[in-house]
């Protein structure tokens, strides 16, 4: 979504939905739209949003849906989670305590890539985003990221991984603790959102969730992750 309003057609378009089906929505106030005369209007930032929280009750044909309408040349189709994660980028354990102190470890985790120009900028956004709503599944997991992309901030699109020894909370709805953490920062919304729709397709695998709460170095982390996109991709 490079720009920050869409038409209906437009928004389909990027959606890879049908047009009637993106109306529908609209009509009754199942997606953010905004009415302009006869016509709905869509804010970029807004449907990103609506989307990732859409994102959480897809089956796995439906992720795959958004991971093709959302194709970014920036990521490899069949890995995009670690196309952009290295072995350097996961941190167990991840020493924090707090969802603050969560956060500011990811920033240091994810600087180890030598892409964040401006940590302070990277960490106010994700503070944003969480201040607006968590992005903490019931499952343990958390996905936190800046609710715009940061350009000037970075130099090339990450994401960066953190175990804590013991949950902490995040903000889910259930109330679960969280200790799980894959911290997503992109240069453009196509890419994040394709790297958001597999991640949520890896954590639904029966197995992936044990495995990596079993892993005990950074490394032996990177190996789980990597297994499970090969096995969704």
């Amino acid at each position: 979504m490079a720009h920050e309003w869409y038409t209906v057609d437009e928004l389909a378009r990027q959606l890879g939905r049908d047009k009637r089906e993106i109306e529908r929505l609209a009509n009754r106030g199942r997606i953010p739209a905004h009415k302009r005369g006869q016509d709905w209007m869509f804010h970029a930032a807004e449907v990103t949003q609506w989307l990732e929280q859409e994102m959480r009750e897809y089956s796995d044909s439906q992720l795959a849906a958004v991971e093709t309408a959302q194709a970014s040349t920036a990521v490899a189709a069949e890995i995009p989670v670690t196309s952009l994660l290295t072995p350097e980028l996961c941190e167990v354990p991840l020493n924090a305590r707090t969802k603050r102190s969560v956060l500011e470890s990811l920033v240091e985790v994810a600087g180890r890539s030598y892409q964040i120009w401006e940590p302070a900028t990277i960490l106010k956004a994700v503070k944003e985003r969480e201040d607006l709503m968590s992005t903490a599944f019931d499952n343990g997991v958390a996905i936190p990221h800046p609710r715009n992309p940061q350009p000037e901030a970075i130099g090339e699109s990450l994401v960066a991984f953190g175990r804590t020894l013991n949950g902490i909370p995040f903000g889910a709805k259930n109330n679960s603790l969280s200790d799980c953490f894959f911290m997503v920062i992109c240069e453009d919304p196509k890419t994040h959102l394709q790297v958001i729709a597999r991640l949520v397709r890896m954590i639904q695998l029966p197995d992936f969730l044990p495995l990596l709460r079993e892993a005990d170095s950074g490394s032996t982390a990177y190996e789980v992750i990597a297994a499970a996109e090969k096995q969704v991709g």
